[in-house]
């Protein structure tokens, strides 16, 4: 069992591009710490990535913690993990084109507001495919307990108890959507989705000790 090979020399460049330093560093450790000691009271939690729209950050960082868990557990998937925002609104176009660019293989959702899109990662048919759509706390999507980790400062500003959450972990990022539009869109949404990839292979493989 392997990821797609775009993936997996995608994120093996993001995680040594993107390895934290400095304050950032000690930051993600004091969260993992934190992660860590939530998971000694309950070692399966869902893995809950929350921003307020539920359109971009969100899911960068809800796909590429799936594809470091897949890589590190050799495809065993132990925690569920999903996506949520404040309000729904849809996962935007923009980042499902950066995944794209990045590897993986999107199948086209239809018409809808709301669109599911099948992001399929790995290059076995025995691997379901992810699904991106917006979605609230909520949704029947979102199981409980959870590990919520806010990837946006509106949202942990925000949405100050999330539901059945055993720990709120703060892991945000700048909004790509400042780019929208403008020449430097592409690489904005990809510089910010190898960032996550990068930071949540680092959290993931720290946990998986």
């Amino acid at each position: 069992m392997s990821l797609l090979p775009n993936i997996s020399a995608f994120l093996e460049k993001a995680a040594a591009a993107h390895f934290p330093a400095g304050d950032r560093k000690a930051h993600l450790d004091d969260e993992i710490a934190r992660i860590r000691e939530a998971m000694r009271h309950e070692p399966k939690p869902s893995f809950v990535f929350v921003c307020t729209h539920n359109s971009r950050r969100s899911h960068f960082a809800r796909v590429w913690a799936e594809v470091v868990q897949y890589q590190l557990t050799e495809g065993s998937l132990p925690y569920r993990m999903e996506s949520a925002g404040t309000e729904v609104t849809a996962c935007n176009p923009r980042t499902v084109a950066s995944l794209s660019r990045c590897g993986f293989d999107i199948a086209e959702p239809g018409d809808g507001e709301n669109p599911r899109y099948r992001c399929r990662y790995a290059d076995v048919d025995t691997v379901p495919p992810m699904q991106l759509w917006s979605k609230t706390l909520d949704d029947p999507a979102i199981t409980q307990p959870l590990i919520a980790v806010m990837t946006c400062s509106d949202a942990d500003q925000n949405c100050p108890i999330v539901p059945g959450a055993l720990v709120r972990a703060r892991v945000t990022y700048d909004d790509p959507k400042t780019s929208d539009d403008s020449p430097a869109e592409a690489q904005t949404y990809d510089t910010r989705s190898a960032q996550i990839a990068g930071e949540m292979h680092y959290i993931f493989s720290r946990l998986h000790r």
